[in-house]
């Protein structure tokens, strides 16, 4: 499908019909995606009114990247997800710096705005230039 997405405006709440817009699916879709991935959790206020944040419309766009554009099943996405969140502790692995990967950095929200291209307030996020930041603060803290 590869359809360009509108940026996420910088706002707090997004109802269900903004979500829809914002991420290209139909809000029923939306409505049974919470059923079928546990993370995605809106908040619901007066007659069941959905009020969606913008960590959960970025959650909703990696779900669609993965089901449409590339190809996965709901149980097969409900487990990538899973990864994400929780991904493996390989002491061996790295990343493109040669710096070993820290299991407790927020990998799914680097992932969502690398994957994404995440213009929200902007400017685009070089993930890569963002993690070398990371590890130099880190070891700046770390000779305290």
């Amino acid at each position: 499908m590869g359809t360009t997405l509108p940026s996420i405006p910088a706002k707090r709440y997004f109802t269900i019909g903004e979500v829809a817009e914002l991420c290209g699916v139909k809000p029923h879709v939306l409505r049974y995606w919470e059923q079928e991935f546990t993370q995605l959790r809106p908040m619901k206020r007066r007659g069941n009114r959905r009020y969606y944040q913008h960590h959960e419309v970025l959650m909703i766009r990696r779900i669609r990247d993965l089901l449409y554009d590339q190809g996965f099943t709901i149980s097969g996405a409900r487990n990538r997800l899973q990864e994400l969140v929780h991904p493996a502790r390989d002491e061996s692995a790295a990343d493109a710096s040669g710096e070993p990967f820290d299991a407790e950095l927020p990998s799914m929200m680097l992932d969502s705005a690398r994957d994404l291209s995440i213009a929200a307030t902007g400017f685009t996020l070089d993930s890569n230039a963002v993690r070398k930041e990371l590890f130099e603060i880190r070891a700046l803290l770390s000779l305290n």
